[in-house]
Parts: structure tokens; sequence; C-alpha cells
């Protein structure tokens, strides 16, 4: 596939930045590479998507700064929304491309858990940081939107907790995007040592219905043996924006991670959530929930790849399309040559709302071992007729009968954040887009 690659910032560019932030040199040169790779690289090729007039690279400015927050009293109501402003102890947030607001519990710190932002992580923690940073999640070279996400990093969080540590309290961090000349591309670093527990929500926020320019994210999750993450979030982004995502878990012994991402962009994406299970007995459970509306195209992709044995894999995705929206929904189990009793299990299921709308699921099991597990199920259709038909003899209008079926379809997912408030944001944002 060509894409045309029109690049709005220059390696000078790239190389001001990097010193601006005080950057270690590994990763300033890191930058340059990447920059330079863009335009040989093959772009990222989502399965049954036209990318071809989609807009990765140019953007107003790579750099906007905002005003950070002296409190969390501060925050707009929008965000108030989403935090537990008299409980939550862990909170990063990002406003546009500032950090501007961090709280970490002085117990946690004392226990060596680190959260702050991606820079001052570079900078502060660099041997730690150079060690993970696209080095077994996602590769720097993948495709173009990877490269140009290394070259132009220009926000993100790191959270580390160290070996033997449970972290009770979930970690929030917050994304604020309230300035249409923004572009976001994040990086988000979590890393759980052996033995250790985390709970990680993310909120992407746009507080403007149309923006400009670019979202490129990030997200990777190293998950050693015996240790467990949890990683919520809920995508709100505005139209007018070009969107990928790509979060990506690597498991180690024993490891498990439990997935579950509310993907409620207004904006044309490129989502990719992909689990590697590399340790004997590691677990992965990834659910994610969908509302498309308008004339957006997304592409979803949900995988889960066996190595280690005895490793479990399960993928869960309940998706509503409205209006003329697009999507794909490739829902991936591969199980490798030695993974013997592995066990791979996925369910996709689309509703569709309107005539125009579509949205394809496609379960595919891609198995090379033989002592295995392996199953899938899909469906894709209209709101139950037979459902409407019994709220509706309870004496519930079909407006509101539909509303509370298409509540019940995406529920498995909503009730699986872990945040009450962040719960509440995305029962909300399902409110607004199905209404």
């Amino acid at each position: 596939m060509t894409v045309e690659t029109k690049l709005t910032v220059t390696a000078e560019d790239v190389r001001s930045f990097s010193e601006a932030q005080s950057e270690p040199s590994w990763l300033t040169e890191l930058r340059e590479r990447a920059l330079a790779d863009v335009e040989n690289l093959p772009m990222a090729k989502p399965d049954k998507t036209n990318i071809e007039k989609w807009n990765f690279t140019e953007f107003p400015s790579l750099l906007v700064e905002s005003a950070p927050f002296a409190s969390l009293e501060d925050l707009p109501a929008e965000v108030k929304a989403i935090v537990d402003i008299e409980g939550q102890q862990n909170i990063y947030i990002q406003r546009n491309n500032t950090p501007a607001f961090l709280q970490l519990s002085e117990d946690l710190a004392a226990q060596g858990v680190i959260l702050t932002d991606i820079h001052t992580a570079a900078r502060e923690h660099s041997e730690l940081v150079q060690k993970y940073f696209m080095t077994e999640g996602v590769e720097v070279n993948q495709h173009k939107l990877t490269s140009l996400h290394a070259a132009l990093v220009n926000g993100g969080v790191f959270v580390y907790v160290p070996k033997n540590v449970v972290v009770e309290e979930p970690i929030q961090a917050i994304f604020l995007h309230d300035n249409e000349d923004a572009s976001l591309f994040n990086h988000v670093l979590v890393v759980a040592e052996a033995n250790s527990s985390v709970t990680y929500v993310e909120n992407y926020l746009s507080t403007m219905e149309e923006a400009k320019g670019q979202a490129n994210i990030i997200s990777e999750v190293i998950v050693n043996d015996n240790a467990k993450v949890t990683y919520g979030a809920v995508d709100v982004l505005a139209k007018g924006l070009t969107t990928y995502v790509n979060r990506r878990g690597i498991l180690h012994r024993d490891a498990t991670i439990d997935w579950a991402l509310g993907l409620m962009n207004d904006s044309d994406t490129i989502s990719e959530n992909i689990t590697y299970l590399k340790g004997d007995g590691s677990h992965a459970d990834a659910k994610s929930v969908v509302v498309g509306r308008g004339e957006q195209s997304q592409n979803f992709t949900t995988e889960v790849r066996h190595w280690g044995k005895a490793s479990n894999g399960y993928i869960l995705t309940h998706a509503v399309m409205k209006d003329a929206a697009r999507a794909i929904f490739n829902g991936i189990g591969k199980i490798e040559h030695g993974a013997t009793k592995a066990d791979a299990e996925q369910e996709s299921r689309v509703l569709m709302l309107s005539k125009d709308a579509r949205g394809d699921a496609n379960p595919i099991l891609l198995i090379e071992e033989d002592d295995v597990t392996a199953g899938h199920a899909a469906s894709v259709g209209r709101v139950d007729p037979v459902q409407l038909y019994y709220l509706m003899s309870r004496g519930i209008s079909k407006n509101e009968a539909e509303r509370l079926v298409i509540h019940g379809f995406l529920a498995p997912v909503v009730n699986k954040l872990p945040i009450e408030g962040v719960k509440k944001q995305l029962t909300e944002v399902i409110e607004r887009k199905v209404r």
C-alpha cells in the first residue's frame, strides 16, 4: 500500500525538541534514526480498511504548552467527573503536551514505585526506560507509524512497580486534549516486576468536538514472572484527528494481564491490542467495547499470541455501530509450535443500529500445535426484536427499550473498569453516542 509521507518536522526539529527535554543521548539518537527510516518503511496495513487518504503525518504543532493544575480542585468539570478528588492518591494528568499534575502516595514512593511523565522518566531513570522502551513490545521499525511515533514522542507516562510490591489502589493517568492544534504522540510504559501487582487506568479525553492532527499512541506493558496488571482505558478523542493506538502486553512465566478497553473515539481510528504470552502459565483476558457513529472508519485488531505452555488467552469484543459508521473487528488467537496445553478462546458481537452502519467481525485461529484448546464465536446483527417486544410489553417505550438492550449488550466490558468514576464516564459516553 502506498501512502505518501509528507513530514512537517525535520531532523533538526527532533534534535532540538529532545535537547529541550534534556533527554539522554540514547533517546535522541533513537529519535533521529526513527525519523530517517520513516520514508523507507511500509505503511501499516489494517485488514480490509482503505487508509490511502488518511493523514498520518501533517499536524499543526509538535508541542502545545498548556498551564498545569495546582490541585485537583482546579481541574475542569469534565475531568473532575472521572477523578475521586478526595480519595485518589496516585494520579498523573497531562494537558495536551504538558505534564500538568502528579501525585503519588508517600507509601508507594517509599516502596520504590515510580509514577512520572515519560520525559522525566527518560532523564531520571534512563537505564530502566532504555531497557524496555520499544525493545520487548513494539519495534521502532515495524512500519511508518511506529517509526514516526518513536521520532516524535511528545508525552506519556512511566509506571514502575518493583519486585514483590502490591499496589492496592489504582493508578490513574488522564490525557486531557483541550486544544484543537495539539497532537498526541504519547508513549505509555508500564513495568511490573516479579510477584508485583498494579491496576492502571487511563483516560483520553477531548473537550472539543473537532480537532486537527494526530493521535499516535503506543502503550507497552511488561508483566514479569508471577506479576499481575489490570489495564483499563477509556478513549474519547475528537473527530478530525487521525488516530493510531497500539497497546501491547508482554507476559512472562505465570504472569496475568486483564485488559478492559472502552474505545469511544469519534476519529478515524486504527487500534491494535496485542498480547504476547511468552511465559508458561501466562494468562491474558482482553475485553473491549466500541461505539461507532457518524461516517467514521475504524479498524480494530485484538490478538493473543501463545508461546508459553499452558497459557490462556481470552478475547471478548462487543460493538455497536450506528449512522454510516464502518468498522472491522479482527480477533486473532495464535498458538505457536511448542505451546502445548494452551487455550485460545474468543467472542465478537456486533450490533448495528441503522441500515447504513457496517461492522465486520473476523475471528481467526492460527494453530501450530496439536495438544491445545481453541474456539471462537462471532455474530453481527440488529437489535433483537424479541428483547424489544418483552420490554415494551412491560410499558417501556421503544427508544428506552433499545437503550436498555444496548447497555446490557455492552455491560460485560463496562463493568470490568476498576474505577467507579471511569465506569460512570464510559456509561455516559455510550449513552451520548447511541442516543
